[in-house]
């Protein structure tokens, strides 16, 4: 049991309480609930891979969005992980192709340009046409120092390069706001329609 504890304990998020609260929870699923876990974690570990061209995950060389003839291959979101593709999906607003960088810039966690797919995101530039380069990295320290990078190393190119608004989440309060939020939010303020 301590040793399903301790691998649980080793998922992001998941500290040694809630490793033994899943643990003992398993124990009191039927066998064949568990083996069905068990069944789609091998399957997982089997059958998905990361994507040739942009590494999101992928059951295939290349994914389903960079298969899709009806996404533009001139525009590219770069984001930190491939959930992140998954949250700018929701929105149903892009309809261009992604470059996941898998992490950001984080000194502390010895983690540099050279630890990303940075140099795959230049090597797509040109035989692909980008045109724009959407950074879509996490309004962090790692994200905006990796978003900062990644805008000089661009620039010199003559491509397009965008940031993503922050902001104010909407049904916020102003007084709740810190500065650097709300400092965010009027640098991306836009004219009114």
């Amino acid at each position: 049991m301590q040793d399903l504890i301790d691998e649980l304990g080793r998922m992001p998020g998941v500290g040694p309480k809630s490793a033994q609260r899943i643990t003992f929870h398993l124990l009191k699923l039927p066998r064949e609930d568990a083996l069905k876990l068990a069944t789609a974690i091998i399957e997982v570990k089997d059958k998905v891979t990361f994507c040739e061209r942009c590494f999101n995950v992928s059951e295939g060389p290349l994914c389903g969005i960079c298969t899709d003839e009806r996404r533009d291959t001139h525009v590219v979101c770069v984001v930190e992980e491939p959930r992140d593709i998954v949250a700018v999906e929701k929105t149903h607003e892009y309809r261009g192709s992604y470059h996941v960088l898998q992490g950001a810039i984080s000194p502390i966690e010895g983690i540099g340009p050279e630890q990303l797919k940075v140099k795959e995101l230049l090597g797509r530039l040109d035989p692909e046409g980008v045109t724009e380069v959407i950074l879509c990295t996490n309004p962090n320290i790692e994200g905006e120092a990796t978003a900062m990078y990644l805008a000089r190393l661009l620039k010199p190119l003559g491509i397009k390069i965008t940031r993503i608004a922050s902001g104010l989440p909407v049904g916020g309060d102003l007084e709740y706001a810190d500065e650097l939020t709300l400092g965010r939010a009027l640098e991306g303020r836009r004219e009114v329609e």
